[in-house]
């Protein structure tokens, strides 16, 4: 595969914890791209960077919870300290927050999960701030099959958190891309991660739950996402502009 990303910037979020996160960012690396990593924990944050850095890539890390504005002015300004400018943003970073019936959740659990669009808008006002002054670029948010696309008793705080996170990614592309900023998101369904699992669920129980109600039988991996996520910020996608990529094995087709 040709090197899609050689000198671009490229920052991601949720790029330590979040196995989706991780193999995104390791992916773009592996393209020529130079990273910027930024979560809430230092710990994870280092290991993918020391695991781009065993592969010959290039890597720093930013602690930054984005759902505080003034952390991802420091994210923003890390980024193109660091590395010249920014050309492309994966916002992954996100919740899954407690699941329960609408009727039954209490006001902190709603609000947790609002952390979803908060974080995704926050870090697109300042992305674009940067990109419209410097030549445009490109952004990814992480929505989801739980949303716009389908519910699931027990998760419609989730879903409509995740809906909003959809609603600002069309908003945000039409006001825009008239500047060269291009925005599309991705909703992946069921991925092989720890959010994919029931409550004391193994992978094995989960794997067996899921050949019976997804149509492809499995649950994706995460290069499955990540190569997703490469194809809406790469050239490829150049004609996809407010797009809601959904890579869920047909559960909603």
């Amino acid at each position: 595969m040709a090197a899609r990303f050689t000198d671009k910037v490229v920052l991601v979020t949720g790029g330590g914890s979040s196995p989706i996160g991780r193999a995104t960012a390791l992916a773009f690396a592996r393209e020529g791209a130079n990273l910027v990593v930024a979560g809430r924990s230092a710990g994870p944050l280092s290991k993918t960077v020391e695991l781009i850095e065993a592969e010959g890539g290039r890597a720093s890390a930013v602690s930054a919870d984005v759902t505080h504005e003034e952390q991802v002015v420091r994210m923003i300004e890390h980024t193109v300290a660091r590395c010249g400018g920014l050309d492309i943003a994966f916002n992954g970073a996100g919740v899954l927050g407690t699941p329960g019936p609408l009727a039954e959740l209490d006001e902190a659990a709603w609000s947790a999960v609002w952390a979803n669009p908060t974080g995704t808008w926050l870090s697109m006002k300042h992305e674009i701030a940067h990109m419209r002054h410097h030549g445009g670029g490109t952004i990814v948010n992480m929505a989801s099959s739980l949303g716009t696309h389908m519910t699931v008793p027990g998760m419609g705080a989730y879903a409509a958190s995740k809906a909003a996170v959809s609603v600002l990614t069309r908003t945000a592309a039409q006001e825009h891309i008239g500047e060269g900023i291009r925005i599309n998101a991705l909703s992946p369904g069921p991925v092989d991660t720890w959010m994919s699992r029931l409550p004391g669920e193994s992978d094995a129980d989960r794997d067996a739950r899921m050949k019976d109600s997804l149509p492809i039988g499995r649950v994706a991996t995460t290069a499955e996402i990540a190569a997703a996520v490469l194809w809406l910020a790469s050239a490829e996608s150049s004609f996809a502009v407010g797009h809601d990529l959904v890579l869920d094995g047909g559960a909603t087709a």
